[in-house]
């Protein structure tokens, strides 16, 4: 909990002595310096193998508002062994969606979120332990509503922020990819 304290105390530290500038004149049209590209990126190797790659790109309206568009893209792969070292089974899990996304900025570090997303989700069993191997397919769609907020560090001139943010899947529905724990995720969102 002492962790969580400092690490709050750093954040407004940070906030008080750094400021993001933003144009405030009234001209009308597509000004590409409000322009967000951000996201995410993973990857794990081994018997489980996990490669996640889920962009962003959104336009800052106003000081306090920013919408855009998400894409998520996910593949897993997991071998399962006997004690011996054979393979018995492989599952392999792939994601596929998106939808968009609006942030509220109360203040200019500190935001709210909200994502309406569509995923849709494939599973593949394959089980070497029967003869002959069977192969189980299944392909589903999962709506989901993340909720939650975050904070944004700007980083060098211009518009480009380190992001962390806290989400949580109200929706919880049976197939969510998010279950029922939160989504804290970290990243940079580049302005130009």
């Amino acid at each position: 909990m002492k962790r969580i304290y400092l690490a709050v105390i750093l954040l407004v530290c940070a906030q008080a002595a750094t400021a993001q500038f933003y144009k405030t004149d009234t001209a009308r049209g597509f000004d590409r310096s409000r322009l967000m590209v951000g996201g995410s990126f993973g990857a794990g190797f081994g018997d489980y193998t996990l490669v996640n790659v889920s962009p962003i790109i959104g336009y800052r309206f106003s000081p306090m508002f920013a919408a855009g568009i998400a894409v998520n893209a996910q593949l897993s792969w997991e071998k399962l062994r006997a004690f011996n070292g054979e393979i018995i089974s492989r599952y392999n899990y792939n994601m596929f969606g998106g939808g968009l996304w609006g942030r509220f900025y109360p203040i200019p570090q500190l935001f709210l979120q909200a994502q309406p997303e569509y995923n849709s989700i494939g599973e593949k069993l394959r089980d070497y332990t029967r003869d002959p191997v069977t192969t189980t397919k299944t392909r589903y769609g999962a709506p989901a509503l993340l909720l939650g907020g975050g904070y944004a560090q700007p980083i060098g001139m211009g518009n480009s922020a380190f992001v962390i943010m806290i989400l949580y899947d109200v929706l919880q529905d049976d197939r969510s990819p998010y279950r029922n724990r939160p989504v804290i995720s970290a990243g940079v969102n580049v302005g130009f």
